[in-house]
């Protein structure tokens, strides 16, 4: 490991910009952490640094817009995108919804129970409903873990397929 002195002037000689995704905390539902994705790609106007000529009031951001069409490779990578975080969608929404089910069945057999039922009791009933809920849940789970390895799947071969086109860019450009 280089002192702290050379880090940063290693560092500058590097010629990517240095991205990190971001995480957060638990979801109280899904117990999912959320990620912030910070690989925006270069879009044209960011490239061609595009300044709007009037200062007018305008529902969208005018950098966002030029006048070349987008490439392929932008393209490329907004659908990578798009289809990474339709896969988080997917897993927020199955996890917030089972846990959800599951937490209120778990409830109910809880208050099923009188309330003089000891420690031993709560905890037979809890794992005759565990047992009963895998059975149950069987089907859906194969059938989420199924559409997951399907989509995760498309992502690995679009992220390739990025990766693939960023390094040809950085080759013959």
């Amino acid at each position: 490991m280089p002192p702290p002195r050379c880090r940063h002037f290693v560092r500058t000689l590097h010629t990517s910009v240095k991205r990190q995704h971001l995480v957060g905390p638990n979801h109280p539902i899904s117990n999912l952490r959320p990620v912030i994705y910070t690989d925006v790609p270069n879009t044209p106007a960011a490239l061609h640094k595009f300044k709007p000529k009037t200062n007018v009031n305008h529902p969208y951001s005018l950098r966002e817009f030029s006048d070349t069409p987008p490439s392929n490779n932008h393209a490329l990578e907004l659908q990578y995108q798009l289809k990474r975080e339709q896969l988080d969608a997917l897993n927020h929404n199955y996890w917030t919804e089972s846990n959800t089910r599951f937490e209120a069945a778990k409830a109910s057999v809880l208050s099923s129970l009188p309330d003089s039922a000891s420690a031993e009791m709560r905890e037979h009933a809890l794992s005759e409903f565990y047992t009963k809920w895998v059975v149950q849940e069987r089907d859906r789970q194969e059938a989420y873990s199924i559409e997951w390895r399907k989509c995760n799947l498309e992502n690995i071969v679009l992220a390739a397929r990025v990766q693939y086109h960023r390094l040809r860019r950085r080759i013959f450009s």
